[in-house]
């Protein structure tokens, strides 16, 4: 396999973006990550594209074929594929355009993510994005997104000891972190009692326990590490990537706290690599339910299981810590549209070990790890990263 490096990434804003289209957060995204990599659309010879519901979200399907025609591909007749993993839809696009890069089949592939929510009522993307749980056995009986990982939470309390004002310590650091991303939803800072006397949203997660409905956009560009020396004195490889599946539906899980699903891809992603957790410098992970970035954090192998509650309250994730988790704001704060967030998570890692994450950098990061989930951990990718 050749090696894979990234030469460019950017994103648009997230947020609500009512005035911009789907097809101009995914131009805007992809043209300024071509830029931020000194080529052409002439260079590009195929697109990877991460959409969980465009057909649902704004009534248009054959998404990849609408982002290559406005991007000027489809005249070249240039493959544009549309991945769809729930909330990884992201992730899993980056791993089709890797394996794409690695395999020699293409030399220069872009891979973005798209989502424009707004365009309906909040209850309407909420309903969709539930959409990424079992619909006949959880969905159908009223179970959303956020009631499934208040399950998950609930166990965790039990099994555990976790409390709810170490849940809320995902949600104030990663609004402090988000408060230095440009392109963040939320900018705000929180304070504890803001998280613990929000409204409640399923027990015992409220409101600020939980990540917005988003637009917004994210775009990479990849070519080989010989083609990006070429292009970067200091190209940022990939140096794994891995997805990995479980059951649809929770209720089948081996463990409401774990998420096999994670273990599986970081297990192979950094054996790719031939890194531990403990080499990585920062790190991007699932936080769309603060209970989601304590699992993520334990199943990635950074702490034992039980133990993820403890890191955001003595500060072992935020800037500055042993290990800094979800500088970008994370899905909490940064924002979360599911087809670009895996991108956006791959994004920030770029950046930070390029040195460019301006107000929240983490001083000589020089490795990462992006974690993308979708639905309830039916579907992980993980992807490691290095400076050459």
């Amino acid at each position: 396999m050749r090696e894979v490096a990234i030469v460019g990434a950017a994103t648009t804003r997230f947020g609500e973006l009512w005035d911009k289209s789907l097809r101009d957060i995914g131009l805007e995204s992809g043209m300024r990550a071509l830029v931020d990599a000194n080529l052409e659309t002439e260079d590009v010879q195929a697109l990877f594209l991460g959409n969980m519901s465009a057909g649902r979200f704004i009534q248009q399907e054959h998404i990849g074929a609408l982002i290559a025609d406005h991007a000027g591909l489809a005249d070249r007749g240039v493959p544009a594929t549309r991945v769809e993993a729930g909330g990884a839809s992201g992730g899993l696009a980056l791993h089709q355009a890797f394996t794409a890069i690695a395999s020699g089949l293409h030399d220069v592939v872009m891979v973005g993510g798209a989502e424009k929510m707004t365009d309906v009522s909040d209850a309407d993307a909420e309903e969709t994005m539930s959409f990424a749980a079992d619909q006949e056995w959880e969905v159908f009986f009223g179970a959303s997104l956020a009631s499934l990982y208040a399950l998950m939470a609930r166990r965790h309390m039990h099994e555990f000891g976790t409390t709810p004002e170490q849940l809320a310590h995902v949600a104030v650091k990663n609004h402090a972190h988000g408060s230095a991303n440009p392109n963040a939803q939320f900018r705000n800072r929180l304070e504890l009692e803001q998280v613990l006397g929000a409204g409640r949203v399923a027990e015992p997660l409220g409101m600020l326990d939980c990540s917005p409905i988003s637009d917004g956009g994210a775009a990479l560009v990849l070519t080989t590490l010989e083609r990006a020396r070429e292009l970067a004195d200091a190209p940022v490889v990939i140096t794994g990537s891995a997805q990995a599946s479980d059951t649809l539906a929770l209720h089948d899980r081996w463990s409401f706290t774990s998420q096999r699903a994670t273990r599986t891809a970081a297990d192979r992603a950094l054996a790719q690599s031939g890194r531990s957790i403990e080499d990585m410098d920062l790190m991007e992970v699932n936080d769309g339910f603060t209970i989601g970035e304590i699992i993520a954090l334990e199943d990635l192998g950074l702490v034992e299981p039980g133990q993820g509650g403890r890191l955001a309250e003595e500060g072992v994730t935020a800037l500055g810590g042993e290990t800094p988790v979800n500088t970008s704001g994370g899905l909490k704060a940064r924002g979360n549209p599911p087809g670009a967030t895996g991108i956006a998570q791959v994004v920030e890692v770029y950046d930070q070990l390029l040195g460019r994450a301006e107000g929240r950098q983490v001083e000589g990061a020089r490795s990462g790890l992006a974690q993308n989930v979708g639905g309830t951990g039916a579907t992980v990718t993980v992807h490691v990263m290095e400076v050459a």
